[in-house]
């Protein structure tokens, strides 16, 4: 016996059927139940639906009781998305709704969906989105850290020259930094941040937001680093780490103070002192201390 749609038994949503065009629905990062009653409507009535993973979709779909019936339901991801965009806009020419959905979180966001918004809104068509859950927002969101003013970088490059040119970047940027990261590569990538940023500034790691084993560690980067050193983790990791300090001085200011404090002090805590008091990296005063304290 066949399923009948939600939209052969007359369901509309503010009782007007889905107008055409392409729908950028988020979907759940972790608790089912964070899906919105808006994106449940769209899933349940648009003619096209689409998927980064069509068994997820399907899974969370079956979770709220919503039928996929005779609706075509196609993947669209990184390795297809360019051939399958000219599919979507032709059908939205033809005047169908169109549902995307990334696996987890919000589409477009270090999720496909992007050349798919692009081609159709070079063709004129409508995009709508259907907001909900983010990974990036969730973290932010529980960190502690200020949230008026915040940057998403997403994942960091793989090879070690670009991830370093990459950090290198956002080392002075004045606003919360955000990174997406995978478990193989946490302890690494926030060593590197140690590295670049020195171990003094605020972090934060947030594990498997929204899931069951949710895990979130604060403190400096140092701390963080060390919490994290030598374990094996799993699941999805948000790192998160405070501004760039206000820089209090010229160079050759805290040059002298740092000539003055290694006439009594060791290299690292000569480093150490001067770094915190002009809000300096902590590694890069102690390069400098390094060759003036030979």
């Amino acid at each position: 016996m066949r399923e009948i749609s939600a939209k052969e038994q007359g369901y509309t949503i503010g009782g007007r059927p889905l107008a055409a065009g392409l729908y950028l629905v988020a979907t759940p990062i972790g608790a089912a139940r964070d899906v919105t009653l808006r994106a449940l409507d769209i899933l349940a009535t648009a003619d096209i639906l689409t998927a980064e993973d069509t068994r997820s979709l399907r899974h969370l779909m079956e979770i709220h009781g919503i039928a996929l019936a005779d609706r075509p339901l196609y993947a669209v991801h990184d390795h297809n998305e360019a051939a399958a965009s000219p599919r979507v806009v032709e059908a939205i020419h033809a005047g169908k709704s169109v549902a995307y959905a990334s696996e987890a979180g919000t589409p477009t966001v270090s999720d496909p969906g992007f050349p798919l918004a692009r081609a159709v809104i070079a063709a004129g068509l409508p995009v709508i989105a259907a907001p909900g859950a983010s990974a990036a927002l969730c973290a932010l969101t529980v960190s502690g850290l200020p949230s008026d003013r915040f940057h998403f970088a997403g994942f960091a490059p793989a090879t070690a020259q670009a991830r370093r040119a990459f950090l290198e970047e956002l080392r002075d940027v004045k606003a919360t930094l955000i990174l997406y990261e995978s478990p193989k590569r946490i302890n690494q990538m926030l060593e590197e941040l140690v590295q670049c940023f020195g171990d003094l500034r605020n972090c934060v790691v947030a594990r498997e937001l929204t899931k069951r084993f949710e895990e979130v560690t604060r403190g400096t980067l140092g701390e963080v680093a060390a919490a994290y050193a030598g374990r094996d983790v799993r699941g999805e990791i948000v790192i998160l780490v405070d501004r760039a300090p206000e820089r209090r001085a010229e160079q050759g200011d805290w040059e002298g103070a740092l000539d003055r404090a290694l006439e009594t002090l060791s290299v690292k805590d000569a480093a150490g002192m001067v770094a915190e008091a002009y809000d300096l990296p902590r590694r890069d005063v102690y390069q400098v201390a390094l060759k003036r304290g030979k």
